[in-house]
Parts: C-alpha cells; structure tokens; sequence
C-alpha cells in the first residue's frame, strides 16, 4: 500500500517523479547485478555494503534486499540476515521529505538502512566504500551550474549526472559492481562528457547498456529517455554490449504499464553472471557488442544503435509530440551544459574541462 502511495506521490506531484523509478525497472536492474549477501561472509570487516548516493524513495535498496530474501540460490542464514536488515543498506538523500519517505520505507519492510541527508555530490569524499552501487541520480538542470570542489573529480564540470559517475568511482570499491540509471545525453554529449566516459571506462569494465524504452518514466517524465549502464571498478573495458529496448518497441503508457515482460529477452542476453563474460554472449537482432577500439573511433560515443525505426517511415505513425518535445529538450540541455563548463572554465582557468 505505501509504495503504491509513493508511486501516486510522484505521479501527482510536479518534479517529484525523479525520487521514484518504477519498481520493475528495478527488479530487473538487481537481478543483473545479484547483489548477495552472502560476499564476504569469511570477513566480518569486508561483508558487503548496498548504497545509492541518490536513494529517493529507497527503492533501490529495498529491491536489493527482497532478491536476497526471495531469489538468491541458498537461505539467508542467521547472520546474514541481521546483516542485511541491519548494517547492510545505505543511501544519500539531497530533499529531506524525500528521505522520511525512504526511511519509512525501509520501516514498513522490516529494514533499518542507513539514509543519510546531505547532497552527495557536494559533500565529497566521506572515506567509505562499497561493494554494489544501484542508484538514479536525478535528471534535469536544477541545481546544475556549479562546478564540484573536489579533488577526486578528474572532470571539472556542472552536468549533475557526470558528476555523479565520478562520485561512484571514487565510492565504489575495487572489484565493486554497479548500475546507474542515466538520461541519453550523457552517453553522447561532448567535452566533459567525453572525458567522463573515458575516465569510465578505464577505470571500470563498462560491460552492458540497457537503452530502456520510451516511456519508462510515465506518467510524471513520459518523454524521458534514460539507460542503465552496468559496470565493475578495476578492470578497463574491453567490450561493450548494447541491448536496444526501445527501438520498434511498444511505447510504456498508463494503458500499457511497464512490467516484466518488458525485460525477459534482456535478461536472457544478460547472463547469468553479475559480471558476465564477454565470450559467454551471443549476440542477437537487439543485443550486440562493441569492442573498445570501436567505441574509441567513434570519440566515445556511447549513442549505440543500429536498428532502423519502423515509425520514421509511415507518416501515420510518426513519434508522439511529447517525445518529440522531449528530444528537444534534451538537446538544448546538452547546449546549455556546454554553455555552463565553458563558463566555469573561464572563471576558474580550467582548460577542457579537466583539472589542472
């Protein structure tokens, strides 16, 4: 009943639609990333820790702990389960209504996580680290226009979603696995963008990108177009693979909701592995794989797609004004991101948008 209340919440309420990712987005996110509670069992100090810096409503962290509960190969024993109703879960939240909403969430599902409120970005590094990061940093321009005075940021640059990838490879622990959920123009936009991904995908193996289908945020972002990008810290990224659920795929509507369906073939594709091996796939007419000089010739462009949209050619059937709007809207965002680094950059003598 509360999350069906939440969901009304930020279906009602204007903007409030960013604290609130729908519940079967989630699932599937944590199914791909398994994160067991079990890891590190032999190590009391290195027993694994579950954080979103942009916790919301705590869906993320509540997700993780039902896959445990319910899905997980073997039983929880004793331990683990104090564990992860106990010391297990953390998460950061900037709105401090958003955060009561998430504690009593946790509450309601026999869960005492930590939710801390602060601005994750701007607070900077705390000293902890993580084994899973889940996490939907918040979309849009509010708050945007600062640059973060960080000195574990390689990237200077006022682009909230940028900022917090560099905030989650600094969180993460080596050999720590993570799924962010990410707007479109992160995967394309230049200059910082560019250098961020770069950074990405030296640092980690950035091994599946989930392009979710249009409509994934209705009814409070219906035109948003959003990816979930999985990635483990400590390796660089060899191979990338795509997953295209959006194109020639039947829009997300109140009359035709989000639900597992959606993501059956994705999860095929995926594999069973947190981690999956590369050589393990095999690639289909949505799922493929781009190798890293690939991506490297196409300056770090991680705009991937190579299916042809059936609705481009029929006149009848061409997008919905909002997604058109939408995609409007996105590129102005980038232009204007562009506008707020060169800013930042010839007030504060930065070249390029990276740190001297």
């Amino acid at each position: 009943m509360y999350e069906g209340l939440l969901q009304k919440f930020a279906a009602e309420q204007k903007g409030a639609g960013q604290y609130f990712t729908p519940r079967e987005a989630i699932r599937t996110i944590v199914r791909c990333v398994q994160p067991d509670i079990g890891e590190g069992r032999d190590d009391l100090a290195n027993r694994l820790t579950i954080h979103d810096p942009a916790v919301g409503t705590a869906g993320f962290l509540i997700a993780a702990a039902e896959w445990n509960i319910k899905e997980r190969k073997t039983p929880l024993t004793r331990e683990e389960q104090h564990w992860l109703k106990r010391g297990a879960l953390s998460g950061g939240e900037i709105v401090l209504e958003t955060r009561r909403l998430a504690l009593m969430n946790l509450y309601l599902h026999g869960l005492e996580g930590e939710s801390h409120y602060g601005d994750s970005i701007a607070e900077g590094d705390t000293g902890k680290r993580y084994n899973v990061i889940l996490t939907n940093p918040p979309f849009g321009a509010k708050g945007a226009g600062d640059v973060p005075n960080r000195d574990d940021f390689t990237v200077a640059t006022s682009n909230k979603q940028l900022n917090f990838i560099q905030h989650v490879l600094t969180i993460l622990k080596p050999g720590g696995r993570a799924a962010m959920v990410l707007p479109d123009n992160v995967l394309f936009e230049e200059h910082a963008g560019r250098d961020v991904r770069g950074l990405l995908m030296q640092d980690c193996q950035l091994h599946t990108i989930l392009r979710l289908p249009v409509g994934t945020f209705t009814p409070y972002s219906a035109g948003v177009k959003a990816n979930v990008l999985f990635f483990r810290k400590g390796l660089p990224t060899q191979d990338v693979w795509v997953y295209d659920l959006r194109t020639n795929v039947p829009k997300v509507n109140k009359g035709h909701p989000l639900d597992a369906n959606y993501f059956q073939d994705f999860l095929k594709c995926f594999g069973a592995r947190p981690t999956p091996r590369s050589q393990e796939r095999q690639a289909s007419e949505r799922f493929r794989k781009f190798t890293r000089e690939q991506i490297r010739e196409r300056d770090d462009n991680l705009d991937l797609f190579w299916l042809k949209d059936e609705s481009l050619d029929d006149a009848n059937d061409l997008p919905e004004p909002e997604d058109l709007v939408s995609e409007a809207a996105t590129q102005l965002q980038v232009a204007l991101d562009a506008l707020n680094e060169l800013a930042a950059q010839l007030g504060n003598g930065k070249r390029d948008g990276v740190m001297e």
